[in-house]
Parts: C-alpha cells; sequence; structure tokens
C-alpha cells in the first residue's frame, strides 16, 4: 500500500471514487481547488490501483479532514482504517494539536470508524449537507492528538 499526493492528472479516478461514494459528489472544480491551495490531497494506491483518497487543510495547529473516501468494493476490508492511520500520523509531523472532521449524520459506518480511532463528537451542524430531501445534518468531531 502507497500513501501519495495526488495531482490534476489523477483526478479523473479520483472522481470515479467520489462519484461512486458519494450521492453528492465534490466537483473536478472542487478538487482542483484543494490541489491550488496546497492541501494535502493523498491518494492510497494497492497494486497501482487507486483505492481511496482524502483531502486535508492545514491551519495553524489544526488539520480539517475535509474529504476521504474507498472505492466501494474496497470498503470493510480495513483501507479505511489504515488511510485514517496514516493522516493522523501526517496531521502529528505537521504539528497539529487536533484534527476536526463533519461526516452525514446517517453515516454510521464512518462514524463508527472515527470513534475507534478516538475522534470524539463536538456538536451537530444543522443542515450541513445537501440531501435526497432537503438538507441532512452533520456531525462535527475531533481528535486531540
Amino acid at each position: 500500500m502507497q500513501f501519495i499526493n495526488f495531482k490534476e492528472h489523477d483526478l479523473s479516478a479520483i472522481e470515479l471514487i467520489e462519484n461512486e461514494v458519494h450521492a453528492y459528489p465534490w466537483t473536478r472544480g472542487n478538487f482542483l481547488d484543494s490541489i491550488k491551495s496546497s492541501h494535502t490531497c493523498l491518494m492510497m494506491k494497492l497494486n497501482e490501483e487507486i483505492i481511496g483518497f482524502s483531502v486535508m487543510m492545514f491551519v495553524l495547529d489544526e488539520c480539517h479532514l475535509l474529504n476521504m473516501s474507498i472505492k466501494k468494493s474496497m470498503q470493510k476490508k480495513g483501507y479505511g482504517s489504515h488511510f485514517l492511520k496514516e493522516m493522523i500520523q501526517r496531521a502529528r509531523l505537521a504539528h497539529s494539536k487536533t484534527i476536526y472532521l463533519e461526516v452525514r449524520i446517517s453515516n454510521h459506518a464512518a462514524i463508527h470508524l472515527y470513534d475507534k480511532y478516538g475522534f470524539n463528537e463536538m456538536s451537530i451542524r444543522k443542515d450541513y449537507y445537501r440531501a435526497k430531501e432537503g438538507r441532512e445534518d452533520a456531525v462535527l468531531m475531533g481528535l486531540v492528538i
């Protein structure tokens, strides 16, 4: 397994995963903005295949996990855990004191993963995400590292 920064030429593969996993996916423009803003844009490769990606933004001593996705066929096999451990390690190396993220309140698998690694629920962000019918709340979670 490799963790490598993704670039613009990797976006077709990244977008395939994003569109497969999310009902309201990021656009190519969102990814380009993150690359241009020097966010940490990582892809996880297994045998040369991109199986996941993440986007992290570092501000002062905080890390904000903006997006993380694992290819559907590779979910529930431990790759999300490996990827999250890598991101926590990178946040430590960047001298972050806290990692923050938002997750759909209905995404029980992701919430369970974050709980497993010590993230705590900090609050609920009302109507944070677009949803099929209106809006969906997000759980704001944080991990002190």
